[in-house]
């Protein structure tokens, strides 16, 4: 299925959790993920079903002043 991650298009087989999503995306904590524009806590990403077309952003904290 296509989903897209942070608006790149990536192909994730069918029953796949933002679990694999994140895990894809290589990026290393911390960091936030919203699914469709809804936060969700990392204790939820395996339990979190994704499904065609669904937008996922990782969003990394910015440091700095």
């Amino acid at each position: 299925m296509k989903v897209f991650l942070n608006q790149q298009a990536c192909e994730l087989p069918e029953g796949a959790t933002l679990a694999q999503a994140v895990a894809i995306s290589q990026l290393t904590p911390p960091f936030a993920a919203a699914l469709n524009r809804q936060f969700v806590p990392n204790t939820q990403y395996a339990q979190t079903p994704l499904q065609e077309g669904d937008q996922i952003e990782l969003i990394a904290p910015v440091v700095g002043g």
